[in-house]
């Protein structure tokens, strides 16, 4: 019997980072940089108008107030993206748009609240200090600066950043492309009539969701009958679109389970019992050097599998330096008896704060797993393999499922 720390080695071990790929920005989204970004200019460009009103010198508006308004003359107006050379010369102001390129000779931008808004000759009701509602030269990024170390994923924030920088491609790790295959003859769609034996698919759905939310890209495959043909041709037709290959189903020793057959000539695929509690038998390996994992039939145990197995190393694929859910101490609120020599994942509840502490609280009785509480966890307590009796109040490590 593996232990789950042997099993997570060998599942990390047959899956290493992508090889980085050359992009346009579009295509980088949610994926993980493979180079650090340093802009090559400053930002902004040049000094620029923060807001929309007069670009002026402070020295000309000495004493200026709404009482005591001072007068300039209006010599120019300046937009945003013009590029005629314009300077501003004592005891004038120009008319300037956010964003403008403050003109030579100018220190400040007073709003356009604080005038009469002439065209011509303005009134402005306040002295501005140096530097007011202006947008200095690289007061953003410095050019040279590292702005996006390799590591960090890609979203809309660091687009704007880039773009900005005037980068138009990026280098970045792919996301992987996920496969899951749902095995089973009882098996049949949500949505469909149901007859008596038949069970709704729910790993298929729940674990295309996981793979989306561990930043792969999902290919959910039809549910497959336990009939050896139907499934050896399912895996080798999803091989030619898939860089890991997840199995559900099919893993029981009885009659009719048709998976370790199948991929015994078709790869390298180990199985064995894992020292866990849910989801004991497990299989890892490869078919054609695509990774492929085979997870239980059973839908909380193969989200527990995933959990601790698979989403790690889709992590690592996508070239994250952080491949593990974010864990914290709990005290939990009641007991239970937990198996000897088996590490016990028991969804959980979690509430509190990092200065009053956290409380878990099982959403069902620990030992039976269920749909029901497994949805209205918010963690997963984790019972070690030495510990078999829990007593309420006891710490243990919870892996937050929403962070």
């Amino acid at each position: 019997m593996r232990t789950v720390a042997e099993h997570l080695s060998a599942c990390l071990d047959i899956a290493q980072a992508a090889a980085p790929l050359d992009v346009v920005l579009p295509d980088a989204v949610g994926c993980v940089l493979a180079e650090d970004i340093v802009a090559g200019i400053d930002l902004p460009a040049l000094d620029l108008a923060g807001l929309d009103g007069y670009a002026v010198r402070c020295a000309d508006l000495e004493g200026a107030s709404a009482e005591r308004p001072v007068s300039l003359d209006v010599v120019d107006a300046v937009r945003a993206g013009d590029v005629r050379p314009t300077r501003l010369v004592p005891g004038t102001a120009v008319l300037i748009d956010s964003g403008a390129p403050l003109p030579a000779g100018a220190d400040a931008v007073v709003a356009w609240t604080q005038t009469d808004r002439g065209t011509s000759r303005v009134q402005v009701l306040t002295r501005p200090a140096t530097g007011d509602n202006v947008r200095r030269r690289g007061e953003d990024v410095r050019a040279g600066t590292t702005v996006l170390p390799q590591g960090s994923r890609v979203s809309a924030r660091q687009v704007a950043l880039l773009a900005g920088v005037g980068r138009q491609r990026v280098k970045v790790h792919p996301v992987p492309r996920v496969v899951i295959v749902s095995i089973g003859d009882e098996l049949i769609e949500p949505g469909t009539a149901r007859e008596s034996g038949d069970v709704y698919d729910a790993n298929g759905h729940a674990l295309a969701s996981a793979v989306t939310d561990a930043g792969g890209q999902a290919f959910r495959v039809a549910a497959v009958p336990d009939e050896l043909r139907a499934l050896t041709e399912t895996i080798e037709d999803q091989l030619v679109r898939a860089d890991v290959v997840i199995t559900t189903g099919g893993l029981s020793v009885g009659q009719g389970d048709t998976v370790k057959d199948v991929l015994a000539p078709l790869g390298s695929v180990r199985f064995d019992a894992v020292a866990m509690v849910p989801g004991r038998q497990l299989g890892v390996g490869t078919v054609d050097g695509t990774p492929i994992f085979c997870l239980p039939g059973d839908p909380v145990g193969a989200q527990i599998a995933f959990e601790t197995f698979v989403r790690p190393v889709l992590r690592q694929i996508a070239g994250w330096a952080s491949l593990h859910r974010t864990s914290l101490p709990a005290q939990v609120g009641e007991g239970w008896h937990s198996p000897s020599g088996r590490r016990e994942f028991v969804p959980v509840h979690l509430t509190g704060s990092p200065a009053k502490g956290y409380r878990a609280q099982p959403t069902c009785e620990p030992g039976t797993y269920r749909l029901l509480g497994l949805a209205r966890a918010n963690a997963i307590a984790v019972v070690p393999e030495e510990t078999t009796t829990v007593v309420a109040g006891d710490r243990l490590h919870c892996l937050l499922l929403d962070s």
